[in-house]
C-alpha cells in the first residue's frame, strides 16, 4: 500500500503539476476566474487522466513503440469526448462557462507526460493511483487560484458573497493578469517556505527550479531536482557527445565518396571490356559478309554458265538484263553530277 500512497502524496504535494511541475498553464490560467470553472476543470481533467492511464497501462504490451503517441493520444481523445457529453448533459453551465477548453484536454501535456512516462511502463493500479494523485493535484491547483481570483475579484467565494461589503473588489484579479499574479505569489510564498524550512535544517532549499535547468532539452525529466555540479557534468557529457558526432560526420563522408569512387571505376571497367569485345568481333563479321558475298557470285556465275551451255536463248535474256543494268547505271551518275553541278551553282 506504500507505493499507491506513495503516487497520491507526489502528485498532490511533492510533484503538483501546476505549482511544482508548471504544467497545464493554459487552462490554469484561463479557466481560474472563478473557483467553480477551476473546480470543474479540475475534475474533468482528474477523470480522463485517470481512465486513459488505466487504459495505456492495459494495453502497454500490446502498442508499438512507433505509433505509440498517436495511440496514446487516440485514447485520451475518446474519454474526452466522453466527459465533454456528460457535462454537456449534467452541467451545461459549467459546460458553456469553460467552452473550448474542455476539448483541449487532449493535448494537456499532463496527461500525455503521464501516459508517456508512467502508464506506459507500470502496472494497472499503480497507474490509476498515479492519475488519481496528479488529478488532485491540478484540481488543487486549478481550485486555490480560481478561490484566490474570485475573493479578490469580486468579493465572493463559490459565488457566495463574503467580501463585497467589506472592500471594493480588485477587478484585475478577475480579468486575464490577475492570474498571472495570483500564480506568481503562490509560487513565491511555496519558495519562501522551502527557504526557511532549509535553514532550519541547515541544508540546501529544495525549490520548484535549481540552477542547471535553463536551456535543457530533455522534457521528460519534469523539473527533477539536480545539483550545480551535477548540472555542469551533464552539460560537459552532452558536448563531449556533440564534439564526438560532429568529428565522425567527415570520416563517414569520406567512407562514402570512396565507395561512389570505387563502384564509378567499377562501371567504367566494364564499358571498356564491353567496347573492347564489340571491336573485336566487327572485322571477323565483315570477313563473314565479304565470303558470303563472294560464295553468293559464285552461285550466281555458276549458274550463269550453266545456262550458257544449255539454253542459248536464256544466254541472250541475260546479255539483255546486263545491258538494261547499265543503262540504268549511266542515268544514275548523270543525274548525281547534274545534281552536283547544281548545288555547287547555288553556292557560288
Amino acid at each position: 500500500m506504500k507505493k499507491y500512497w506513495e503516487r497520491l502524496y507526489n502528485g498532490i504535494i511533492k510533484e503538483n503539476p501546476t505549482f511544482v511541475q508548471m504544467l497545464g498553464m493554459c487552462p490554469t490560467l484561463a479557466v481560474t476566474s472563478t473557483a467553480i470553472n477551476g473546480l470543474g476543470m479540475g475534475i474533468a481533467t482528474l477523470a480522463v487522466l485517470t481512465m486513459s492511464n488505466m487504459l495505456i497501462s492495459m494495453l502497454r504490451n500490446l502498442i508499438s513503440d512507433k505509433v505509440r503517441i498517436p495511440a496514446y493520444i487516440t485514447i485520451i481523445a475518446s474519454f474526452v469526448t466522453v466527459v465533454s457529453f456528460v457535462m454537456q448533459a449534467y452541467t451545461p453551465g459549467l459546460y458553456e462557462s469553460l467552452g473550448v477548453f474542455i476539448p483541449l484536454i487532449v493535448v494537456n501535456c499532463i496527461i500525455l507526460g503521464r501516459a508517456e512516462s508512467y502508464a506506459g511502463k507500470n502496472k494497472v493500479l499503480l497507474s490509476i493511483f498515479d492519475g488519481i494523485g496528479m488529478g488532485l493535484g491540478f484540481t488543487l491547483g486549478l481550485t486555490v487560484i480560481g478561490m484566490i481570483r474570485e475573493l479578490l475579484g469580486a468579493g465572493t467565494l463559490f459565488g457566495i458573497k463574503v467580501t463585497a461589503e467589506l472592500f471594493d473588489p480588485i477587478r484585475i484579479f478577475a480579468m486575464n493578469p490577475g492570474a498571472f499574479f495570483v500564480l506568481a505569489f503562490i509560487i513565491a510564498f511555496i519558495n519562501g517556505m522551502a527557504i526557511k524550512k532549509a535553514k532550519k535544517n541547515g541544508t540546501k532549499p529544495n525549490l520548484r527550479r535549481i540552477d542547471g535547468c535553463e536551456g535543457c532539452t530533455n522534457f521528460a525529466c519534469a523539473g527533477k531536482k539536480v545539483s550545480p555540479e551535477e548540472a555542469e557534468k551533464l552539460m560537459k557529457e552532452c558536448a563531449d557527445k556533440r564534439a564526438n558526432a560532429q568529428a565522425a560526420e567527415p570520416v563517414k563522408k569520406d567512407s562514402e565518396d570512396n565507395k561512389t569512387n570505387s563502384s564509378e571505376k567499377k562501371d567504367n571497367d566494364k564499358q571498356e571490356d564491353k567496347s573492347e569485345n564489340k571491336s573485336e568481333n566487327k572485322p571477323d563479321n565483315k570477313s563473314d559478309e565479304k565470303n558470303d558475298e563472294k560464295a553468293d557470285e559464285s552461285k550466281v556465275s555458276d549458274k550463269d554458265s550453266k545456262m550458257d551451255d544449255n539454253d542459248p536463248e536464256a544466254k541472250t535474256d541475260v546479255l539483255a538484263v546486263n545491258d538494261d543494268k547499265k543503262k540504268d547505271d549511266k542515268d544514275k551518275a548523270k543525274s548525281s553530277t547534274g545534281k552536283l553541278k547544281k548545288d555547287k551553282e547555288r553556292q557560288v
